[in-house]
């Protein structure tokens, strides 16, 4: 079994700094460690892509950003807005949120087509788009559904969880993902990883990425406190 280095495992971590009370003031200790600890990318809140690509403009570590955060409830026209939005102010990635109250209404041809326009909007900006599912509201039958749907609407990661709503990554719902889509698209586990040992069994089960909060803690061995 592969014995995985704290920079191979943080090359994997987008770290989210989504919490909606954090100040400017805490983007800049965030993506300062970000940078020390050569993650993937900072995941922020849409009104800080700014901000944090200038923050990380000559580092490594990319800028990501959530959309429809975080119950994908937006109109699409709301949605393909924000997008544009975040690429003018140098995002390299998005992660929307699913609408999951058209989906469980069984409405898949809107939820398609509401990722699709996002997708095809980055597409155009070479920006990648993960769709996330909140997979806590949703059974294994249903995750596979909503993986096909990515997949259809050309979204480039599934992700598990927004870490704001019920339940969070499950090495269950992840077996899904990659038994549905694994082999055409990248999977993203995220919500309540909080542990060494949880990020790497979730990269040994074959993840591509990792959303986590507590980076600094969880790579140095350190206790997490709080959900995210």
């Amino acid at each position: 079994m592969k014995k995985y280095t704290q920079q191979e495992v943080a090359a994997t971590i987008d770290h989210a700094v989504l919490k909606p009370e954090f100040t400017d003031a805490d983007l800049e200790q965030h993506a300062a460690m970000c940078i020390e600890n050569g993650v993937f990318s900072m995941c922020v809140k849409p009104c800080d892509v700014k901000v944090a690509a200038d923050l990380l403009q000559n580092s490594s570590v990319k800028v990501s950003c959530v959309l429809s955060f975080p119950h994908g409830a937006d109109t699409t026209a709301t949605k393909t807005f924000q997008a544009q939005q975040a690429i003018e102010d140098g995002v390299d990635e998005i992660d929307m949120v699913m609408n999951i109250g058209k989906f469980m209404s069984g409405d898949f041809d809107y939820v398609k087509n509401d990722i699709q326009a996002v997708v095809q909007l980055a597409h155009r900006h070479k920006v990648l788009v993960k769709v996330i599912q909140e997979s806590g509201h949703l059974t294994p039958d249903q995750i596979a559904k909503a993986c096909q749907l990515a997949y259809q609407a050309g979204a480039d990661f599934v992700k598990t969880s927004t870490g704001f709503g019920p339940g969070a990554a499950t090495p269950e719902s992840i077996k899904v993902m990659i038994n549905t889509v694994g082999d055409k698209m990248q999977v993203k586990a995220s919500g309540g990883i909080r542990t060494w040992d949880e990020a790497v069994a979730y990269l040994e089960q074959g993840v591509d990425r990792l959303g986590v909060g507590s980076t600094a803690s969880l790579l140095h061995g350190a206790e997490v406190d709080g959900a995210y």
